[in-house]
């Protein structure tokens, strides 16, 4: 199954370090983020699963939900994070998905099919697509697929960023430049009229070329 940006986030049942969910229920009428590890206790991974912990009151502000998801079984995610906090200075609060038959993996495109049924002998290299970040909407559609390579730590800072410019597009018809952050100006998609642009931002917009059109962001 190949994902795209606006498939359905594929929907299970896991159990976790906070025990069974059903996906779906559990992302519930908010956003989350799923990001996946290939093996617990990886050193790479344990910097990342520590720095999302501290990050998380942030995403909650944002009405967004932390999940994370390593292709062993649950009993080794809580002696992980035991690891995870001593070495990062953060608990992780956020549950953290079980899947020693690889199924999650499966699911998300992140594994073959033909990857076998057990996590069980497989190293972290054999699992190294398993390095994957999902945004998904309360629609439980995928915003945003970013993958990694193993030897280098993802960055958090710009899932944050990236999550800001998703909430503010989806709840205004525009679109953010480069490098945007919160408060900054905003790009006037070209599907919008300057007539209709007029009336939605009555302070004004400027027009550097036909096609690129910039205003205060909407509050």
């Amino acid at each position: 199954m190949s994902l795209r940006i606006n498939s359905e986030a594929p929907n299970f049942t896991a159990e976790t370090t906070q025990g069974k969910i059903n996906f779906h229920e559990w992302i519930g009428n908010g956003w989350a983020i799923l990001f996946s590890h290939p093996k617990d206790f990886t050193p790479v991974c344990t910097t990342e699963l520590g720095y999302m912990a501290g990050l998380e009151p942030e995403f909650a502000k944002r009405n967004c939900k932390i999940i994370g998801l390593s292709v062993d079984p649950v009993s080794d995610h809580g002696k992980w994070a035991k690891d995870i906090e001593e070495t990062q200075g953060h608990k992780v609060k956020y549950p953290m998905i079980g899947d020693p038959e690889l199924n999650v993996a499966k699911l998300y495109d992140m594994l073959p099919a033909e990857a076998g049924e057990s996590c069980q002998g497989r190293t972290a290299a054999d699992n190294a697509t398993v390095r994957t970040v999902f945004i998904i909407g309360p629609d439980k559609k995928i915003k945003l697929m970013l993958s990694y390579p193993m030897s280098s730590g993802r960055n958090f800072d710009e899932v944050l960023r990236v999550l800001d410019s998703l909430q503010l597009t989806a709840k205004h018809n525009v679109a953010t430049p480069v490098n945007w952050n919160p408060g900054e100006d905003i790009i006037i998609p070209t599907s919008v009229t300057d007539d209709q642009a007029r009336q939605r931002f009555p302070a004004g917009f400027k027009t550097l070329k036909p096609y690129l059109r910039v205003a205060a962001a909407p509050k």
